[in-house]
């Protein structure tokens, strides 16, 4: 068994003389207790030197980032040719190292518990082993080793690059609180003496400049204030400080406000010296980020995530509630709606949509932008120009505007707006009613002539053509009253016939009488068959003054027909045989009813028999089972009972016996405690 140890010297493969001793880790350091013992155990087989320190860096980044230097493979080459690799087992301190040498060199490596102990036995007899090296050398070498190792991370750390940003947006969001309150303060302390000006001049660097220029209020009126403020705002507070009602100050007053004025000053120049670094340093680091984000917006995303690399590793769903983790925790304890957006909604495409659309906006921003990230993060090749970041945002910009009911390309509408259309004017065009002829009595022809309301050519229809209309539906009326009135005159004629029949009958009638009467009623079958072609059958009338009042009341419905139709929209008139039509069907519709009604009050009554019938047949069912329940129980209860009073004589029998025993014992110890009493007397 072979065992690979590194040093700060470099690379040391040791033979195991005694494999045996491995089987028990646990007693493995008293082989190393001495280096003779040690020497013992373990042989030095091949050890190779590190030639610089440069080297030697090189070959631990890589050990530690588990790869295998050009000179950690060398040595292993030139040690496993002397050896045969198949039979012999390596052991190494890290699986990951092990796992890249198996595949190499298909040797078996192993890397546990007995290894560990190994390093630490081979580690402290370092100096017997290894001649030549002293282990104060050793020491110097890995200190040296470490320190170098430590600047070469801080140099070539890819994470550390974003430090700087991460920096600069801290900074930049300390300043602004500070700028606030400087401002505030010169306000408050100023405004006792002109408090006219916080009005008038409203920004806070322009405030603090007026105040150095001109100092006291009444040095407004010679100080020329062109520079900082425009001709209507200086105007106006020249006119203001003449009549101010602010109080008098010090010379020493001004000399503190001025100093404050100048602190605004200069933390505002620097401030915008700082967003100018950082808008740089952006724009190198993440240039895609920044031209869909922004540099504020994708500094703060980066200063919360920890690194660049960082917020690459997150999802987008992470990305659009970084910032807002307090209120996302507290919907789930409250099982309330989760946040929609954190940090990205200060973005200015968030900012540029609808208050019902941010939600939506700003999940398409975060993917985009998570997208953007792991491009700037991890792309060997940097995009300098931005072109996958400019390509996203016009995508977003094209999605917010067909969110907001505006398409993409101005003006040109898309092929689901145009379906969604046209199904529109489908639903508002309702279907067109048909003309029935076969529905009027009389006057079939003209009113197809003339044309009818539903009909194609209704709206074209002349004013001429509705007059004659409403007066055909007119005269139409008229004939169905008269065919009425005729058909009770005949109906009355009829009677009288019959009577005059019956009488003659008692006298001797002739052949002649006999075939008049044949003739009336083959001429009466013959007018009601006519009659029923030309209308549907009719009810007579019996009162003649119900129909007058019905002839007016249709005169006036024609009269009203005329009005409606003369702004060229004619409303059809139900005809008669329409009106006797939807009282059959109503009539129906009422038997149909109370039909069902008497269905249904028949099957309740069934399932109510049909019910009481069940339960009189489960009752002496249940009855029996329950007598059953009943004398299963009192049975239980006689045992129960008859068990006890069993258990009761048992324990009289067993006291009784106690006591038997007892009584000679007592009378004994009587008869030895007089005995002993008299003796003692």
């Amino acid at each position: 068994m072979l065992v690979l140890f590194e040093t700060a010297a470099g690379y040391a493969l040791f033979e195991v003389l005694k494999e045996g001793k491995l089987r028990e880790p646990d007693e493995l350091w008293k082989d190393f207790e001495t280096p003779e013992a040690a020497k013992k155990t373990v042989k030095l087989v091949d050890f190779q030197k590190f030639e610089n320190m440069s080297e030697a860096v090189a070959s631990v980044s890589d050990l530690l980032e588990g790869k295998l230097s050009k000179d950690l493979k060398k040595f292993l080459k030139e040690s496993f040719e002397k050896i045969e690799v198949s039979s012999e087992k390596l052991a190494v301190m890290e699986p990951k190292i092990g796992a890249t040498i198996s595949k190499k060199f298909g040797i078996q490596v192993i890397s546990n518990e007995t290894v560990v102990e190994l390093y630490r036995g081979i580690k402290q007899q370092l100096d017997s082993l290894i001649t030549g090296i002293k282990s104060d050398d050793i020491s110097q070498m890995s200190l040296g080793l470490s320190h170098s190792l430590s600047r070469h991370k801080l140099k070539f750390s890819p994470d550390k690059v974003d430090n700087m940003i991460i920096q600069a947006i801290g900074l930049l969001d300390d300043l602004d609180k500070e700028l606030n309150t400087y401002a505030m303060r010169v306000k408050e302390w100023y405004g006792w003496h002109f408090p006219e000006m916080s009005k008038i001049v409203v920004d806070n660097l322009a405030y603090a400049k007026v105040i150095k220029t001109m100092g006291f209020r009444s040095n407004a009126q010679t100080t020329d204030l062109s520079e900082i403020l425009p001709e209507d705002l200086e105007k106006e507070l020249k006119e203001a400080a003449e009549i101010s009602m602010g109080s008098e100050i010090s010379r020493e007053d001004i000399d503190n406000i001025i100093m404050g004025c100048e602190q605004v000053i200069n933390l505002t120049e620097y401030r915008a010296e700082l967003y100018e670094y950082l808008k740089n340093r952006m724009l190198a680091i993440a240039p895609n980020l920044t031209t869909i984000v922004g540099e504020l917006v994708g500094a703060r995303l980066i200063a919360h995530s920890g690194s660049l690399l960082n917020l690459a590793k997150h999802p987008a769903s992470t990305v659009q509630i970084l910032g807002a983790e307090k209120a996302l925790f507290r919907a789930l304890k409250t099982k309330n709606n989760t946040p929609k957006y954190g940090l990205i909604y200060h973005a200015s495409l968030v900012g540029q949509a609808a208050p019902k659309n941010k939600g939506k906006v700003a999940r398409l921003v975060a993917t985009k932008s998570s997208l953007a990230t792991r491009f700037d993060a991890l792309s060997e090749e940097k995009d300098v120009q931005a072109e996958m970041g400019h390509s996203n945002r016009k995508q977003i910009e094209k999605r917010i505007r067909i969110l907001e009911g505006r398409n993409g390309d101005s003006g040109t509408k898309t092929e689901k707006d145009k379906g969604k259309k046209q199904k529109t004017d489908l639903k508002l065009v309702s279907t067109a009613p048909t003309y029935n002829p076969s529905a009027d009595v009389a006057g079939s022809s003209k009113s197809a002539e003339y044309g009818v309301a539903g009909s194609s050519k209704s709206a074209e229809v002349s004013t001429v053509g509705i007059k004659r209309k409403a007066e055909d539906i007119s005269a139409e009326e008229e004939s169905e009253d008269a065919t009425s009135e005729e058909e009770s005159e005949e109906d009355d004629k009829s009677s009288d016939n019959e009577s005059s029949d019956e009488s003659s009958d008692d006298k001797p009638s002739d052949d002649k009488s006999k075939d008049k009467s044949k003739k009336k009623k083959a001429k009466k079958q013959k007018l009601e068959a006519e009659q029923k072609k030309e209308q549907p059958p009719k009810k007579i009338k019996a009162k003649e003054g119900k129909d007058k009042d019905k002839k007016e009341k249709k005169k006036k419905k024609a009269s009203d027909h005329t009005i409606a139709t003369s702004t060229n929209v004619i409303e059809p008139k139900e005809k008669v045989s329409k009106k006797r039509k939807k009282t059959e069907e109503d009539e129906e519709k009422e038997t149909s009813k109370s039909e069902k009604k008497a269905k249904k009050a028949k099957k309740s009554k069934e399932s109510s028999e049909e019910k009481k019938e069940k339960a009189e047949k489960v009752k002496p069912k249940e009855e029996k089972d329950v007598k059953k329940k009943l004398d299963k129980g009192k049975q239980k209860e006689k045992e129960k009972e008859k068990e006890k009073e069993k258990e009761k004589e048992k324990e009289k029998e067993s006291v009784k016996e106690v006591k038997k025993v007892e009584k000679p014992k007592t009378k004994k110890k009587d008869k030895k405690d007089k005995k002993d009493k008299k003796k003692a007397h």
